[in-house]
Parts: C-alpha cells; sequence; structure tokens
C-alpha cells in the first residue's frame, strides 16, 4: 500500500469509517499474526495477541500522528502485547542472556558454512531452530524476529521498542550468538558421524 494511499485510509479509519477500518485490519493482520506467531510460538497466543492488538489500535488510533509508518506504530503495539504476554509466562522458562558467560566465546562455534546441512533435512532444522527461538527471552525475541524475520533495520527496531540502536545491536548480537551455540552441537554431531 502506497503512504499516501494508507494516509488516507488512516484519515478514515479515525473518523469511524467502519469500512476503512475494515480495510485497515485486512491489510495488516498478516503481518500482526506472523510477527506475534514468531514470537509467541504459538497460535492461540498468536491469535489472542493478534485481536489484542486491534483493540488497541481502535482504541488509540486517535494517538497515531503520522511521523512514522504506519506499521512501524503497530509493531510497537504488537511487541507490547507480546511481552505482556509472556510476563505471565513462568520467567525461568527463558534463557538469560544478559550475563557474559551465557555467550561462548567465538572461537568453540563451528561455522555453519561448513556444516553438511545436505545431510540434515530441513523440517528438523526449522524444529531446533524454532525450539531455540522459543528458548530466547522475550525481550531478545523479539528484536531477534523484528530483525532476522521480519527485516526491519535496527533503527526502526530502536523506534519499535524504545531502546538505542547500540542496545537493539547488542540484544540482536547475543540472540544470534545463544541460537548459534545451541545448534552447533547438531550439527557438530554430523561433522563427527
Amino acid at each position: 500500500m502506497e503512504r499516501a494511499e494508507e494516509f488516507e485510509l488512516i484519515e478514515k479509519a479515525k473518523s469511524g469509517d467502519k469500512k476503512a477500518i475494515d480495510k485497515l485490519v485486512e491489510e495488516f493482520a498478516p503481518m500482526v499474526f506472523r510477527f506475534s506467531f514468531n514470537v509467541c510460538r504459538n497460535q492461540e497466543k498468536a491469535e489472542h495477541t493478534t485481536q489484542e492488538t486491534f483493540l488497541s489500535v481502535l482504541k488509540k488510533l486517535h494517538q497515531f500522528d503520522n511521523r512514522s509508518k504506519f506499521s512501524t506504530w503497530l509493531y510497537t503495539i504488537v511487541s507490547n502485547h507480546c511481552f505482556m504476554l509472556a510476563r505471565k509466562e513462568k520467567a525461568n522458562r527463558f534463557v538469560s542472556l544478559d550475563e557474559e558467560e551465557s555467550v561462548m566465546p567465538e572461537k568453540t562455534i563451528t561455522p555453519w558454512e561448513e556444516s553438511p546441512l545436505s545431510r540434515v533435512e530441513q523440517g528438523e532444522i526449522r524444529r531446533l531452530l524454532d525450539e531455540g527461538i522459543e528458548r530466547l527471552s522475550p525481550d531478545y525475541r523479539i528484536i531477534f524476529v523484528l530483525r532476522d524475520i521480519e527485516g526491519l533495520s535496527t533503527n526502526e527496531i530502536s523506534k519499535i521498542t524504545n531502546l538505542s540502536v547500540p542496545a537493539v545491536k547488542s540484544r540482536l548480537h547475543r540472540a544470534r550468538a545463544f541460537l548459534r551455540n545451541f545448534l552447533t552441537p547438531y550439527f557438530a554431531e554430523d561433522l563427527h558421524d
């Protein structure tokens, strides 16, 4: 959707135009659900988060000032709902990446390009990656999903999460390092077979 068309649609939705609201939800619901699912790792939770996000959007649409992209504002809302949902879960379920010793030294990581990916089925790699992503705490999972799955820039993520760009980069680095360390043993086994 073009920026001008998006602006017009949002203005109509702000004035209570039901068709504009429906079109806005129709346009952005797949993105919100996809992001929610990638963060929550559960369809029911993603559906719940998507609903809560659009309820918040309807309540707060008048606050959107068009200074940023609508999708950036939307990611901020859905991220907050993902955080709230995660806070309800047990805190000890996630891996802490805030301590330096939780990230293994770079030299112990087997480079992925040397791994025999052709010998491992794509479904198994996906399952392992999903398991690793699920172990990330929500603070790191949201950053990882926004950058490496949704493809947003660090500047956009900084605006969405209200973190500095260096903080976003640090969390992204730690999340990637954790996932690489998590996956390396599975690929190392194949190297020794």
